[in-house]
């Protein structure tokens, strides 16, 4: 009794001074999860680079657990990443990871990927699948004004609060296309810095769309890529120099004759193979962001060996064959059912959708179950989409898909369609 009382004194201490230590290391903290520097590493300019160094150095100093017995540490850790295991608490975690490099290390260990604790930890979650079991329940803001779209983590957008914040889109119309450039900070979009994470960008017709991620391809990846555009791995990673690599694409189907009814799409995702679905299926998995030489540390993937269509451009034709278990994954819009005394087409959100809007939808895996798949794993909702009130709509994805994936799908969903209503 004596011994559980005297670790629980230096554990709370423990938290007290971490708390005076949140800030930014590398890529363990981004603005979007709200860990505040220290007032004396503050400027004009909230996206300012440290020197890491020089800040490890100073919070070792300034920190008495900082040397820390390894078995001691972890102990610590693994109590408050079980204790923390929602926002903004969880920013604690975060915190922990800016105290040194041993901390870092010994955080990043604790902390495991949403695939399997469901939770979103550091930025990197974001490009990481999310769970299996249940999805990730999260909600879009809309401003009109600025035309951007800011993602949050809840299930309610009645509670905003501090780290709740995950991703910012903001369009940008050109003579031909419409980009919606998404980053980690909701006040810079500039694709040079170290916030930007991607875009997405239409056709005039707003019909069809290609996903673009920031970081570089796992090995899967661009193996599976260069079957699709018939490029060698060289000349598909020198295509993605400047840091626009793409994962996937995204049609609608075009409404000639103007009838009613709900939109049609489907989405070829590029980097998800369709064995992914399988009870065993897995994914190549980014567990850090680039580094400074581009490097990228990646949970490896068996490579493909089957040669598939060419789907190499924005402009690429619908994939409507079957595809074998080392295509890439394609999704399509659950049929929704006529109701008749409501008169409106109607598809079971299961209380998260409440106003009806041509912009509703549920994605399902396109393909077939086989004998490694079950009728109940593709009937599965990946990722839904539906409106709640004026500008605010819900966001409900899980696995094979990230964070970042069903943000994007999402936001075409927002563009002007031309020839689809």
């Amino acid at each position: 009794m004596s011994t559980s009382k005297r670790s629980l004194i230096p554990f709370r201490s423990i938290i007290r001074e971490i708390q005076d230590l949140k800030g930014g290391i590398g890529s363990l903290s981004r603005r979007s999860f709200e860990v505040r520097l220290p007032y004396h590493y503050r400027s004009r300019s909230h996206s300012v680079v440290l020197d890491e160094s020089q800040y490890e150095k100073e919070s070792i100093e300034q920190s008495n657990w900082a040397s820390m017995p390894p078995e001691l540490l972890t102990d610590v850790i693994k109590r408050l990443e079980c204790s923390e295991s929602s926002w903004p608490s969880r920013k604690h975690v975060v915190a922990c990871a800016a105290v040194c490099s041993t901390w870092r290390e010994i955080t990043k260990e604790l902390v495991q990927a949403p695939e399997l604790s469901g939770k979103l930890t550091f930025p990197i979650s974001l490009k990481q699948p999310g769970p299996r079991d249940a999805p990730v329940q999260c909600f879009i803001k809309r401003d009109r004004t600025t035309s951007t779209y800011n993602l949050y983590l809840g299930l309610s957008p009645n509670i905003v609060e501090n780290g709740k914040f995950l991703l910012s889109a903001r369009k940008f119309r050109r003579a031909t296309t419409s980009d919606y450039v998404i980053s980690l900070d909701a006040e810079n979009f500039s694709r040079g810095s170290n916030s930007y994470m991607g875009k997405l960008r239409s056709n005039f017709l707003g019909t069809k769309f290609t996903m673009y991620d920031s970081q570089p391809l796992p090995h899967y990846s661009v193996a599976l890529l260069t079957h699709f555009t018939g490029r060698t791995a060289k000349q598909v990673t020198s295509k993605a120099s400047d840091g626009n690599y793409v994962v996937a694409h995204i049609g609608y189907e075009l409404n000639v004759l103007g009838t009613r009814g709900p939109r049609r799409m489907q989405c070829t995702l590029l980097s998800i193979p369709a064995s992914a679905m399988e009870a065993r299926g897995s994914l190549p998995t980014s567990v850090e962001f680039p580094s400074v030489d581009g490097v990228m540390a990646v949970v490896p993937h068996p490579k493909s060996k089957s040669a598939v269509a060419d789907c190499s451009t924005a402009d690429c034709e619908l994939v409507t064959t079957s595809p074998s278990k080392d295509r890439p994954l394609v999704l399509k819009n659950k049929a929704p059912r006529w109701h008749e005394q409501l008169q409106c087409w109607c598809l079971n959100f299961r209380g998260r959708v409440t106003v009806a809007s041509v912009k509703n939808f549920q994605l399902v895996a396109a393909t077939e179950p086989t004998q490694s798949i079950s009728q109940s794993d593709y009937d599965k909702v990946l990722l839904q989409f539906g409106k709640i009130g004026k500008d605010i709509f819900t966001m409900d994805y899980r696995y094979p898909l990230s964070a970042f994936q069903a943000f994007a799908i999402c936001l075409s969903s927002f563009d002007t369609k031309l020839a689809c209503e």
